[in-house]
């Protein structure tokens, strides 16, 4: 929750357009330094200033609201918001390996909890059978 001057100070930072998207989306208002762009399009910034220990991190999605997912964001920058590592991935030089073989080019949804979620299937006939009752005539 911000204070009615920290908001209108951030107003005139970041202009009207950011300043609508960020209360929709997140609910507070933030002006901060762009670190970087993943390849997802997902904007990291930080304000080591103004911000309280441990919120002085952010992400900006890019995908509207209703689909974020902590599943978009890369291994690297994941480790860099969460506090896990100082420098983030542009400028450290074990993150800029690029595209792994074994990752796919776009990204896929997490998709537990939906139709969609990996079932297990068995070939297997099952040990034990349903008991169907059945009514003697009368």
């Amino acid at each position: 929750m911000s204070t009615i001057l920290r908001t209108l100070r951030n107003l005139r930072r970041i202009g009207i357009k950011d300043y609508a998207h960020q209360m929709q989306n997140i609910g507070d208002t933030k002006a901060g330094t762009l670190i970087g762009i993943d390849r997802y399009g997902n904007k990291y910034f930080e304000n080591m200033e103004e911000e309280l220990p441990l919120r002085t991190r952010w992400v900006d999605y890019k995908t509207n609201w209703p689909e974020w997912d902590a599943s978009q964001i890369e291994p690297g920058w994941h480790a860099w918001i969460s506090y896990m590592v100082d420098a983030p991935p542009t400028t450290d030089k074990l993150m800029q390996t690029g595209h792994r073989a074994w990752e796919l080019p776009e990204h896929r949804p997490n998709l537990t909890q939906t139709r969609g979620a990996f079932r297990t299937y068995s070939t297997t006939r099952p040990k034990y059978s349903a008991w169907i009752p059945v009514a003697a005539p009368r």
